[in-house]
């Protein structure tokens, strides 16, 4: 390749979905670059090839590997060596490489019914079981008989008014109804949801480091063949 004095600027996510088992720079990292003629050219490069190999991870047409952005810099200046490589983003990314077989309509439902079931259930056992161990009906009882002067027949604009006030307080809390958010704050579901995804994240790039089967410098693609 030509000489070329440029400084490219790559960013990387921490984790990148891929639905090609060759994949280039272009879809794992950003590039951007002052010549517009280069960056096309360092999109198009091969970093790495999944491969079949059953001794590594792959469940249900899946393969994941980690790639550390020096071999993406490797990769880089294998064919440019006169460029300057600025990293703006992650310096590990998980690549995982998935088969786009969705399943079919039925088979979704189903998923959608026994996660929806298995909510709703898990939710009311668990406001029974609060109920029961705080003896709400006995409480509801008392303070209805000390303001109304009579026995509570058990259900009065008490209970009412906790049913309507705990449905309120979920749908305040939770930020969320259907496709329909009450701010432009993230839901604690989400929040909490987040915080995994980071967890698990930095848990497979140190697992993998490790192990030492990090895409890295020096080193041929974990996941099978190396820009073959």
């Amino acid at each position: 390749m030509a000489a070329m004095n440029e400084t490219v600027y790559i960013k990387g996510d921490k984790n990148v979905e891929v639905t090609s088992p060759e994949v280039s720079l272009g879809q794992v990292v950003k590039i951007e670059c002052g010549n517009p003629e280069i960056v096309p050219k360092l999109k198009a490069l091969k970093l790495l090839k999944f491969v079949d190999n059953p001794k590594k991870e792959k469940k249900k047409g899946r393969s994941r590997t980690v790639v550390s952005v020096l071999k993406v810099i490797e990769c880089i200046h294998e064919q440019y060596p006169n460029i300057e490589v600025q990293n703006m983003g992650e310096k590990d990314m998980i690549v995982t490489y998935e088969n786009q077989h969705t399943p079919g309509g039925m088979v979704h439902a189903v998923k959608v019914v026994c996660v929806v079931l298995i909510t709703f259930v898990g939710a009311a056992f668990s406001i029974m079981a609060f109920n029961n161990d705080v003896d709400t009906t006995k409480l509801f009882g008392q303070i209805y008989e000390l303001l109304a002067g009579r026995p509570s027949d058990g259900f009065t604009m008490l209970e009412l008014s906790y049913c309507i006030g705990l449905v309120i307080g979920i749908l305040v809390f939770f930020n969320h109804f259907g496709k329909k958010r009450f701010s432009v704050d993230p839901t604690p579901m989400e929040v909490e949801m987040r915080l995994y995804e980071n967890d698990i994240e930095t848990t497979l790039v140190e697992t993998y480091g490790r192990r030492g089967k990090e895409l890295d410098v020096g080193t041929t693609d974990c996941a099978g063949s190396h820009r073959s």
